[in-house]
């Protein structure tokens, strides 16, 4: 399977994945939220920038099912599903990820008829990568 590749500015982002957090890059002048990571607040244009928390909640803003003919770790898996999800607290923050039953789940573990735009979901972490499973009401 393939892994992320961390540039230096999204380093941080992959490193407090590993210890189970998800947090976003924020501007320390103005505050801004941003992601993708970068040297420069496109708002105020400053350099100084920190990585806050996020409460790692959302909901699906768009999703596709994937289909073989794939790369052959993925084809195995298929059909899985690939979301976007935008965060509570930014909701111009929209993260990619898979929606699975549970933490470690397989990607093609959840059927694709159980996918919905607007659903509400919540970060779970597995082998240093955010997954995203369904927020019980």
């Amino acid at each position: 399977m393939l892994r992320p590749v961390p540039d230096a500015d999204g380093a941080p982002f992959w490193e407090y994945a590993a210890q189970g957090e998800l947090r976003v890059q924020a501007c320390a002048d103005c505050g801004e939220l941003r992601f993708p990571p970068r040297p420069c607040c496109p708002h105020c244009q400053s350099f100084d920038a920190e990585w806050r928390p996020v409460s790692g909640r959302g909901r699906v803003w768009s999703y596709v099912v994937a289909h073989p003919p794939l790369l052959p770790d993925y084809a195995a898996q298929a059909p899985y599903n690939v979301v976007v999800v935008e965060l509570d607290e930014a909701p111009l923050i929209r993260l990619v990820g898979n929606l699975v039953p549970g933490a470690g789940q397989p990607i093609g573990s959840l059927p694709p008829e159980n996918l919905r735009i607007g659903a509400r979901v919540r970060a779970v972490f597995h082998d240093g990568l955010p997954q995203w499973v369904p927020e019980r009401s």
